[in-house]
């Protein structure tokens, strides 16, 4: 009786014969043929393509490392033989299976570089459309905004962000709050707003001992006659457009009530009626800030807030000698009088930002501008970094919150988009603390939630995952067809954030992403977030690159030698 064993390792075919009698090993390899008995072999008859040997009884023909193994019995006798296909017919095989794989890559070389290119066109023809189309309606409101942010920094000496956050308030219909030492031009921000709309004005320093009849006017000798509780508010508080109020947390209980209504409901109750007050934004000024609790309410009534300091030594220079400078002093020297280029403003001159501006702009912005779920987990996320992780915590009330968003909106209306994007996030620095060292945290946590992951972790998981999938559903098309409908899903999701980054990229390079962002904080921003942003799109170009070259191999029915070639570490990866 006998048996035939066989092993193939290592491109070599291991087999032994046995029989009652004994027993006899050969392998079959490149180097030719080895025979033996009881575990020895030596070697036989060099072979380069198998081997021939012939025992009684059997006949067994072997392709070593290509072939079939098979076993046949004669009539009088048997022979082992091993054939392979001739070398020709390998090497055509090695250059059919190369001729494949080259083709395979300049089919993905051509694809991926028309998927950039389509991306880099479209990313660049909608942010050229949006500055070079009227997209949202804002084209003259824009060119009327630039023209007034550089009519209000004129002749004031590093003011820019003050300007643009006051111009901002008032767009959004709130209030801003100037914190610092006295004589740092806060009040003269607030004339230079009034005479920019062409409304009426209102300036009051209040004190301890101030009576609410120096906001909101005196009573009416004549109503209180007829027994009516009737103030004349005529020039006063209730009828102005723009007011400015210095040391506004010394005002006491007896005005609080009325001040409070008129900021967040634009209410006046005067005797038995209530009446609308046309306020558009109100800038209140303190040299500290609140003590008492119950100021908090009127702390919180004021959205932005941003301390002005001193002229710093580089600025002090400018302002003493130049003549741009001398306009900040003489406005420093002589309250009230507010000048222009020509030194004077032009009274006939119409208003660069009309009532109607003021009053129109956020309820347009509300209805068009969209808030994206990225822009809002960041507002969540950063409120909770607040009251949550900060020592001590940081309150945020919800309307400050509603605001927020709302202020973000008008940011984004009035830059000409119709989307929030997270770089308008950099704008909260300004909402959300309450004492101002604090804003410098929320700088930094912004600054590192614009610069964390932008899921490209979870994108490669995808990948290898379906790559995965790919190499055990070869032989099954229904399988495979499968996979390549999941391949074109973070195909496209990878499509959609790379136009993303490139829009950012050519948002940054026309300078015109934001316009109320400082020239000083845009240069600020983009050396922290250029590196970061730079990595992130070659990650995803690289990332977009293997998913092309997975979905074209599934299409072209390519087997695990051409996905192992054409993706060496996802198919490392799937073997660990």
């Amino acid at each position: 009786m006998h048996r035939i064993s066989c092993i193939v390792h290592d491109q070599s075919l291991l087999f032994c014969s046995t029989s009652s009698g004994g027993g006899q090993a050969y392998s079959s390899s490149a180097t030719g043929l080895w025979s033996g008995s009881s575990g020895s072999l030596v070697p036989q008859q060099k072979h380069s393509t198998g081997i021939r040997k012939c025992c009684s009884g059997k006949s067994l023909a072997s392709h070593h490392s290509r072939g079939v193994l098979s076993v046949s019995k004669g009539q009088t006798g048997s022979r082992l033989c091993a054939a392979d296909k001739d070398s020709s017919s390998y090497a055509q095989r090695e250059t059919d299976l190369n001729m494949k794989l080259d083709s395979l890559k300049a089919e993905t070389k051509s694809s991926f570089a028309e998927t950039v290119e389509r991306v880099k066109a479209m990313a660049q023809k909608e942010q050229g459309g949006s500055e070079g189309t009227d997209v949202s309606g804002t084209a003259s409101l824009q060119a009327r905004l630039s023209v007034a942010i550089e009519e209000l920094t004129s002749g004031l000496i590093e003011r820019d962000t003050e300007v643009r956050l006051l111009l901002l308030a008032a767009l959004s219909q709130e209030h801003v709050l100037y914190l610092g030492p006295p004589g740092t031009a806060k009040s003269e921000l607030g004339r230079r707003l009034s005479k920019l709309c062409g409304g009426s004005y209102f300036e009051r320093l209040l004190t301890r001992f101030s009576v609410p009849e120096e906001l909101f006017g005196p009573l009416s000798m004549r109503a209180l006659e007829n027994d009516e509780y009737v103030r004349q508010v005529d020039g006063y508080l209730p009828t102005a457009d723009v007011a400015f109020v210095d040391e506004i947390f010394k005002a006491n209980s007896a005005i609080l009530n009325t001040l409070l209504t008129i900021l967040n409901e634009r209410l006046f109750d005067n005797g038995s009626r209530r009446t609308r007050v046309p306020l558009l934004c109100l800038v209140g000024a303190s040299n500290e800030l609140p003590e008492s609790e119950e100021l908090d309410a009127l702390y919180d009534r004021f959205l932005i807030r941003r301390q002005v300091g001193q002229v710093s030594p580089a600025g002090l220079m400018d302002m003493l000698t130049t003549r741009k400078g001398k306009w900040q002093t003489n406005s420093l020297r002589h309250p009230g009088v507010s000048m222009s280029d020509s030194g004077d403003w032009e009274d006939g001159d119409a208003p660069l930002l009309t009532v109607e501006d003021f009053e129109t702009t956020r309820q347009r912005a509300e209805e068009e501008v969209h808030v994206p779920a990225e822009v809002l987990n960041i507002v969540a996320d950063l409120r909770q970094y607040l009251q949550d992780k900060c020592e001590p915590p940081v309150y945020v009330s919800d309307r400050r919150l509603v605001k927020s968003v709302a202020l973000l909106q008008v940011a984004a209306f009035s830059s000409g988009r119709t989307y929030v994007t997270p770089k308008d996030c950099m704008l909260l620095q300004h909402v959300l603390w309450q004492k101002p060292e604090e804003s410098e945290k929320i700088y930094e946590w912004l600054l590192q939630a614009l610069t964390q992951d932008d899921g490209m972790q979870q994108m490669q998981y995808l990948l290898s995952g379906m790559f995965g999938r790919a190499c055990k559903s070869l032989n099954k098309p229904d399988q495979v067809a499968g996979v390549v409908d999941e391949v074109k899903q973070l195909r496209q999701t990878l499509e959609d954030k790379l136009m993303d980054i490139y829009k950012k990229q050519f948002g940054r390079e026309s300078g015109n992403e934001n316009v109320w962002i400082s020239p000083e904080e845009v240069d600020a921003l983009d050396t922290a977030l250029s590196p970061k942003m730079d990595k992130t799109r070659d990650e995803v170009e690289r990332l977009l690159y293997e998913v092309v070259t997975l979905e074209r191999a599934l299409e072209h029915g390519a087997g695990p030698v051409e996905l192992a070639q054409l993706l060496p570490q996802q198919w490392a990866a799937f073997l660990r």
